[in-house]
């Protein structure tokens, strides 16, 4: 069953990395047109990966052992309480500072709607609140969350271990794109911020000449 599980979380996993591709991006241009990509993509690449990883979250019961490995007692549980409460408040400010609307696709799909003309615009570059801790806010609150969970189970750990894998692995291709897109102000945030573990970047010394 943790084999099973395994593939159908890889399998997921390429899935969601098409959607998220240069390939299906044109793909969908070619069929449906600029204006109907740049309205509805984002929405449905969302929709579709939250619907799938909802099922598939569903399966761990079923598919993964429960075995218990460890439970926190207090005094120690109240610690994980706070770190995952810290994980929703960050991941809660994640969201406010890139507009969840946009974020999700609503802001997009409402523009198509209304018929707008010309080209809807890029968000502008933020890199401040959570951002300026981490370049992957939603990343790091996200496993912050999973990982403070007081009880954990086989079945979790395997769950755990596989999301952060996944989130470390894409956070590499979606920065590809976000360099694309914001040009040197991104690669200079790069330098200068942790990609997804708070003060693991040391500040750049200045070489005397």
């Amino acid at each position: 069953m943790i084999a099973l599980f395994i593939f159908l979380f890889i399998l997921w996993a390429i899935l969601h990395s098409i959607t998220a591709g240069f390939g299906m991006k044109r793909l969908f241009r070619q069929r449906f047109g600029e204006k109907a990509y740049a309205g509805w993509y984002r929405f449905i690449f969302n929709a579709f990966a939250v619907l799938s990883f909802t099922a598939l979250y569903l399966l761990i019961p079923t598919l993964l052992p429960q075995t218990v490995l460890w439970t926190w007692q207090p005094p120690y549980i109240y610690l994980a309480y706070a770190m995952m409460l810290i994980g929703i408040v960050g991941l809660t400010a994640s969201l406010w500072v890139t507009n969840i609307w946009d974020f999700i696709g609503v802001r997009q799909v409402v523009w198509y709607l209304r018929g707008a003309k010309g080209d809807i615009p890029i968000p502008p570059f933020t890199a401040v609140g959570p951002y300026a801790l981490v370049r992957h806010p939603l990343y790091f609150f996200t496993l912050l969350v999973l990982w403070a969970n007081p009880v954990m189970t086989l079945g979790s750990l395997i769950f755990y271990a596989a999301i952060t894998l996944y989130f470390w692995i894409g956070s590499y291709y979606e920065e590809r794109k976000l360099a694309r897109d914001y040009g040197r102000p991104y690669t200079e945030y790069m330098q200068r911020v942790p990609r997804m573990i708070p003060f693991t970047k040391l500040p750049r010394r200045e070489t005397a000449v």
